[in-house]
Formats: C-alpha cells, sequence, structure tokens
C-alpha cells in the first residue's frame, strides 16, 4: 500500500533533517517494491485482494503488537471512549484503503493506482475549507484543477477509455478512504501516539476481514505453491508464503516504523511531500519488473497530478 502519513505531534529530541529524508525516501523505496511483489501474487497465485489483505493487516497487526508489548504494553491500552472512533478508524482508513489499492493496482498499472489515491490530500484540503471552514489558502483551488486535469491526462480521455473501470473506481475510492485516515488520524493523534495507533488500527483491520472471511476457510494450499516472479524473473520462481512474508515485514511494518520514525525529524507536511517519491519509485519498479509502461500524456499527466498534491499539501 501507498506510504501513509499520520499528522501528529513530533516527539521531544533533537531532530536530524538528514536522517529524516533517508528514513522517508527507504520507506518510499520499500512501498514502491511492496507494490508489484503484491500484484505479482495477485496475478499469479490463487490468492485475492481480499485474503491478501487480511494476511497484510493480521501479519502487521502481530509484529507491531510484539514490539509493544515488550517495550511499551501500556501503549495497547484502548479507553472505552475512544474504542469506537478506533474502530471507524482501523476499518475504513486501513482496511478498505489497503484492499482498494490492491484492487486498483491489480487491473491498472501500478503508477496509476497509486496517482489516483494520491489524490487524497486535496479531498482533505477541501473537506478542511468547505466543511471544517478552516483557514485554506487560495492554492487549494488551484490544487483541484492540477488535479483534475493530471487525472484527465492519465485517463486519455480524449480516445476511448483506455483504463479498466473498476480499477479506476477503487483507486478514486481508495483516496477517499485515505481522505478519511487523514482527517480522522489527525484527531487520534492528539490522544496516542502514532505507532500505537497504527498498530490497533491494523489489529481492528485483522479482526474485520477475519469476521467477513474467517481464517478457517483460507486458502492455505496457495501459500505453498511455487509462482514465476513474471517479467525479467519470469524464469526464476518463489513459492507463495514468501513473497507474502516480503508484504508483511519489508512491504508493511518497516517501511510504517520508518515513515513514523521520520516525523521525529520532519514535520508531517515535508514527510507527506516527500513520500510521493513512492510513485515515482513504483512506476520505475514496475516498469523494470513487470514490464508496465505509461504513455507521454500519462506521464505528463502524473506529473501534473503530483504538483496539485503538493499545493493540496501547503494549502492548509
Amino acid at each position: 500500500m501507498t506510504e501513509i502519513v499520520l499528522h501528529g505531534a513530533r516527539p521531544a529530541g533533537r531532530p536530524h533533517p538528514r536522517l529524516g529524508y533517508a528514513m522517508v525516501t527507504t520507506a518510499s523505496a520499500l512501498f514502491a517494491v511492496n507494490g508489484t511483489v503484491s500484484k505479482v501474487i495477485l496475478t499469479q497465485s490463487g490468492v485475492t485482494s481480499v485474503r491478501l489483505t487480511e494476511l497484510r493487516a493480521t501479519g502487521a497487526f502481530l509484529g507491531l503488537a510484539a514490539v509493544l508489548a515488550v517495550t511499551a504494553p501500556g501503549r495497547l491500552r484502548v479507553p472505552r471512549d475512544e474504542l469506537a472512533l478506533l474502530v471507524f478508524y482501523g476499518i475504513v482508513g486501513f482496511a478498505l484503503v489497503q484492499w482498494l489499492y490492491l484492487v486498483s493496482i491489480e487491473r491498472l498499472p501500478i503508477g496509476i493506482g497509486l496517482l489516483l489515491e494520491f489524490t487524497a490530500p486535496v479531498l482533505v484540503a477541501l473537506w478542511a475549507r468547505l466543511v471544517w471552514h478552516e483557514p485554506v489558502r487560495r492554492r487549494v483551488w488551484a490544487a483541484l484543477a492540477l488535479a483534475f486535469v493530471g487525472l484527465v491526462g492519465v485517463a486519455e480521455v480524449w480516445q476511448d477509455f483506455r483504463l479498466d473501470t473498476v480499477g479506476v473506481v477503487a483507486g478514486l475510492l481508495a483516496a477517499g478512504a485515505l481522505a478519511t485516515y487523514y482527517l480522522a488520524g489527525e484527531h487520534q493523534t492528539a490522544r496516542r501516539d502514532a505507532l500505537s495507533l497504527t498498530c490497533l488500527s491494523l489489529g481492528v483491520a485483522a479482526v474485520f476481514w477475519a469476521v467477513l472471511q474467517p481464517w478457517w476457510s483460507f486458502p492455505f494450499d496457495e501459500l505453498g505453491a511455487t509462482v514465476p516472479l513474471d517479467g525479467p524473473l519470469e524464469s526464476a520462481s518463489a513459492p507463495v508464503w514468501a513473497l507474502c512474508l516480503w508484504v508483511v515485514v519489508p512491504g508493511t511494518i518497516l517501511p510504517f516504523a520508518l515513515s513514523l520514525g521520520a516525523l521525529h525529524h520532519l514535520p508531517a507536511t515535508r514527510v507527506a511531500t516527500v513520500s510521493m517519491l513512492e510513485v515515482l519509485l513504483a512506476s520505475i519498479v514496475a516498469w523494470a519488473w513487470l514490464g508496465e509502461t505509461l504513455s507521454a500524456a500519462q506521464l505528463a499527466g502524473g506529473v501534473i497530478v503530483l504538483l496539485g498534491v503538493v499545493l493540496a499539501q501547503t494549502s492548509r
């Protein structure tokens, strides 16, 4: 899944900006590779997007919970008055964001799926201005215009619609869910630290998927299968369980930890802006590994979308 940055307070201590940039860049690279690994699993095995989302959320929750249980068990306590919002946050901001992202990249080039999801900051800025009536700079309208024009270029709407409709809808819904994540996260991180919030929210997502699709019906036999790695690596193969383990640890736990750690050294807005490297890096990985290419118009549209996102992130 795309990198998500929580807008919480930066912890005390001396910041080191260079370290922060290194952390968020590494996190973006790990998330970028994770997109292609996830797509290989979805297209080469019998593991569905829902099941992969369930496995990712559960594995990441167990890993983060184990760390917190040893280092700071008190941070896992949930007051009763926090429970309802935490459940909502975990379902919409984690379960649905991750699932919709996988549906999108399964049907679209990974770079385009990420671009659709990355329009979330524009929605956040519009919500802040129109619903919360916050003082938002006028550049938000330029951000909206750039995002719209860029998406027109990405979709190449002057030709027959070339993108998968379900994939586009999933990507735009992922943007809406991610915007909800940002907005609710601003409220939640005022009450607890970002790491425990991420852990508990992943736990909610894990329970959500387990209720919808119980673990006893999970296709565990698929995890033992060996699948080709596709593209230039087609002659090589790997067991599905190893690819899923990659998705959970280097693809989720490590980049989340790095991006959250970067907030100690950089402002949240700057972390979010640098994290847009994920779109570029994911497109490069998908091109080199899966042979996914974008036209000149789509590339230009992607740049325009990202410019709009930068304006949106700096408008509040």
